[in-house]
């Protein structure tokens, strides 16, 4: 694939994964209330979800997926009701004050799990949907993909995601090392909470 048809896709994707949205939202709310380890499973996740949808794209089923509508609104409303269960966990985390920020998870939130949430909401989130079915076919001529083409555009969107959400997970675990005290951390429970509220509703509007 040429040079400049990979440029334009990872300059596109960096746009549109950089802009705040349900999944940046999600994203940092995790790692404020839990740390990074916490996440990983959930980025993870979130960056399979996204190599589906470009397979999609890359594969001519965007009809596929319209006939299967039903489906991915299903998906959408399971990831945001799981998302509502989350907000609502972090709302009643204890207050405790962790000297290590990459402290061992809540009993209940397994990396199997947070995988699973991961993935429901890449999978149902409108933004990722319409971005890889919509606007990568005006960025990238896809009438002529073969599996070494594909190979590539996945490399460059593993590569733009993983820059970009290590990004944001940087920034909040910077924010997660200055809670010192327990209303500090009662605090950011709670705002994570609305943030990861405010990210169902987002998905579940859309």
């Amino acid at each position: 694939m040429p040079l400049s048809s990979l440029l334009a896709f990872a300059i596109t994707l960096m746009i549109a994964a950089g802009s705040p949205g349900p999944s940046i939202a999600a994203l940092v709310a995790r790692v404020l209330t839990h740390g990074m380890r916490d996440v990983l499973p959930f980025l993870a996740a979130m960056w399979i979800g996204e190599a589906l949808w470009l397979t999609c794209a890359v594969s001519g089923l965007a009809v596929l997926a319209h006939t299967f509508g039903t489906v991915f609104l299903v998906l959408r409303y399971v990831g945001v009701a799981y998302l509502l269960y989350l907000a609502w966990k972090m709302w009643r985390a204890p207050a405790t004050v962790r000297d290590d920020a990459l402290a061992a998870r809540p009993a209940g939130q397994s990396g199997w799990r947070m995988f699973g949430a991961g993935l429901l909401v890449t999978l149902g989130n409108p933004k990722i949907m319409v971005f890889y079915l919509a606007l990568v076919p005006t960025v990238v001529d896809l009438s002529h993909i073969g599996v070494a083409a594909w190979a590539e555009l996945t490399a460059t969107m593993l590569a733009v995601l993983i820059a970009v959400d290590f990004g944001w997970a940087a920034i909040a675990t910077r924010a997660r090392a200055l809670l010192k005290n327990r209303r500090a951390v009662r605090v950011a429970n709670r705002t994570s909470a609305v943030v990861m509220a405010g990210a169902a509703a987002a998905i579940a509007t859309r």
